[in-house]
């Protein structure tokens, strides 16, 4: 199995889908634990719940 390196995440040269995903996870306090430890830390009803926020956010842009 061959190992991903891992790029540092510049919070502020993001696409916007990457930069509203982050902001939603930071809205439920999991920041800290996605830049330390990366995205696969998180459970799936923590996943899902910044899924569901990303959805509806980009619903009510439009």
């Amino acid at each position: 199995m061959g190992t991903k390196k891992e790029k540092p995440i510049d919070l502020n040269n993001l696409e916007p889908d990457e930069k509203l995903k982050y902001e939603v996870a930071e809205e439920l306090g999991l920041l800290d634990r996605v830049l330390s430890q990366g995205w696969k830390s998180l459970t799936s009803k923590e996943t899902g719940r910044i899924g569901g926020l990303v959805t509806k956010k980009k619903k009510q842009e439009q």
